[in-house]
């Protein structure tokens, strides 16, 4: 793992410097704007918030007849588990499905979550991200958190003030074309997209539609904290991929989810039970557009930054897989999906439309004109398995008010302790 150092900090401002210089490009300036309490934003609904039940570790027989086994190998091992995790959450890249490998590997191994101000699901987004966002974060006590995967627009300077400097930093791209259609469908309510009739309309007349906002235009560089509206150069393209590759340890790719999950699995040194994850925030494939080759072609035009970045990425990704090994790739894969077989059949009765899940705890938000999936989980299952397979399928929105609920009440029951402590009498 890479670490991050001020030498790290100075190459990389040295690096964008060289960039305004070549370029002539001035980027975006970094300001972080204070926030209010009074600020709270309410960017998404509430929905019913899961019930926050005792934390149960899951048996081996919940987990996969190969936990035991998995478990042995990685005490043999010379890695050690990761525990102090950075993702990048980007935007309709498969994100909500890493996300959950994350909150549920920190809950069942009781670790801390850096979670946004009031109970939100974003840090503030689409605003650059600072400590300040962070609910309980103080400088004064320097504490740090294990895991932060919400959304934000990412600034490496902030970040670094919330997690420990040994933390292990990724994220994940998606291809551009297939990016942008989903896009459109999902945030189609945004100034942007609401007037275009179709996604060919909106890239036929982007100068008169397109407002500037990045869920339209290069989302992934605004995400990962770029002017999304940039001046397009080879030189340029080079260099923000040197500057994502200097910052992150790791770069998954959409298209290759499974293979990407190896790598993950591989790099924090964690099991196959680990990694285990069924897909969320899915559309029906009524909502999803077939794209001509025409409209494929401005889409990467229109996301050219985007599109520079996949690819460098991917290239670097297929790079990691050959030194991995693809052999030992092919096996890993297949015990991967072997593994989520195992636990598709213990857990899950069907995929579901919103009106037709059972739980309503478990009804992913819906946004545009999308129609995102969830689950119906099997009855009967055991106090464990019911508890692991809820949290396999739980959307990020109703699992954030779970960590947030239980986080407070750690807190709160801290503070409680202590003040018992310095009343009772010595």
């Amino acid at each position: 793992m890479k670490k991050r150092t001020l030498c790290r900090r100075t190459v990389c401002l040295k690096l964008l410097c060289v960039a305004l210089i070549v370029t002539g490009v001035l980027f975006t300036t970094l300001q972080i704007l204070d926030v209010s309490t009074e600020e709270r934003r309410n960017e998404q609904r509430n929905p019913p918030m899961t019930q926050c039940v005792p934390i149960l570790r899951p048996t081996p027989a919940s987990r996969g007849e190969h936990y035991n086994n998995e478990n042995k190998e990685r005490e043999n091992s010379s890695c050690k588990a990761i525990t102090n995790i950075f993702f990048l959450k980007t935007h309709k890249t498969a994100s909500s499905t890493i996300m959950n490998i994350l909150l549920r590997y920190g809950e069942f191994h009781n670790l801390t979550f850096a979670l946004p101000l009031y109970n939100n699901s974003q840090f503030l987004y689409p605003k650059y991200f600072s400590a300040s966002f962070v609910d309980g974060f103080s400088a004064r006590s320097k504490d740090t958190y294990h895991i932060m995967c919400h959304h934000m627009r990412f600034l490496l300077t902030e970040v670094e003030k919330v997690v420990p400097a040994n933390t292990f930093y990724f994220t994940i791209l998606r291809n551009p074309v297939s990016l942008m259609e989903s896009s459109f469908s999902y945030y189609k309510s945004t100034d942007s997209f609401i007037r275009a009739k179709s996604l060919e309309d909106f890239l036929s007349k982007t100068s008169y539609y397109y407002r500037g906002n990045s869920h339209a235009r290069n989302i992934m560089t605004f995400d990962l904290g770029f002017n999304h509206n940039g001046k397009e150069s080879p030189k340029h393209f080079r260099l923000t991929g040197k500057m994502v590759e200097a910052t992150y340890d790791l770069v998954l790719i959409t298209e290759y989810f499974d293979e990407s999950l190896v790598l993950l699995k591989d790099a924090l040194c964690w099991t196959f039970d680990d990694v285990l994850s069924f897909p969320l925030n899915t559309r029906t494939n009524s909502t999803k557009l077939t794209i001509s080759q025409e409209t494929q072609e401005k889409i990467k035009s229109w996301n050219q930054l985007d599109w520079q970045l996949y690819v460098y990425f991917n290239n670097s990704f297929w790079e990691r897989v050959e030194k991995f090994g693809k052999e030992r790739m092919q096996r890993e894969i297949e015990e991967l999906r072997k593994r989520r077989d195992q636990m598709s059949k213990l857990c899950l009765q069907n995929t579901a439309v919103a009106s037709k899940i059972r739980d309503k705890s478990l009804i992913p938000y819906q946004s545009g004109k999308a129609i995102i999936l969830g689950y119906n989980l099997k009855s009967g299952l055991g106090k464990a398995e019911q508890l692991l397979c809820q949290r396999l399928v739980t959307p990020e929105i109703q699992y954030t008010n779970l960590l947030w609920a239980k986080q407070r009440k750690s807190k709160f029951s801290s503070i409680k302790s202590w003040i018992i402590g310095v009343r009772r009498p010595k």
